[in-house]
């Protein structure tokens, strides 16, 4: 398969890490960035009981992120489960050139992160709020 971003084993055991560790409250996020010089994404930060609006005041305003969020979400019926989620961050301010490179790399590293869900944000913090989330995780 040919790729145009390379997806180094640190990440990819990191993102395996992080997918199996156990949560018991709150939301945890990895948050993974493109350095579009070596063509080769890296883990940028990771945070635990984040709570999103801190998580989406944390990202860029100009530049493309993958997040995947381990998400507590609350169900109707009373249950509490930890899905993971990428979120796929895109401001509309974005340079075209990074857009482009991360649109190209994002199913690659959905398969590598091995997450179903993806929700995509173009609109920055205004749109990744936990009321959006709970929309599309609930709907």
């Amino acid at each position: 398969m040919s790729h145009t971003v390379d997806i180094p084993t640190e990440l990819r055991s990191s993102l395996r890490k992080f997918r199996f560790a156990r949560r018991s409250q709150g939301n945890a996020a990895l948050v993974v960035k493109i350095d579009k010089n070596k063509l080769i994404m890296e883990e940028e930060e990771q945070y635990d009981e984040i709570s999103i609006e801190e998580l989406a005041d944390e990202l860029p305003a100009n530049s493309p992120r993958y997040v995947v969020l381990s998400y507590e979400l609350k169900h109707n019926d009373g249950r509490t489960s930890f899905p993971l989620v990428l979120v796929n961050w895109v401001p509309r301010t974005c340079e075209i050139k990074m857009m482009t490179l991360h649109a190209s790399a994002l199913i690659e590293f959905q398969n590598t992160a091995d997450v179903n869900k993806v929700i995509e944000v173009r609109d920055g913090a205004d749109g990744l709020t936990k009321e959006a989330i709970d929309a599309k995780l609930l709907s």
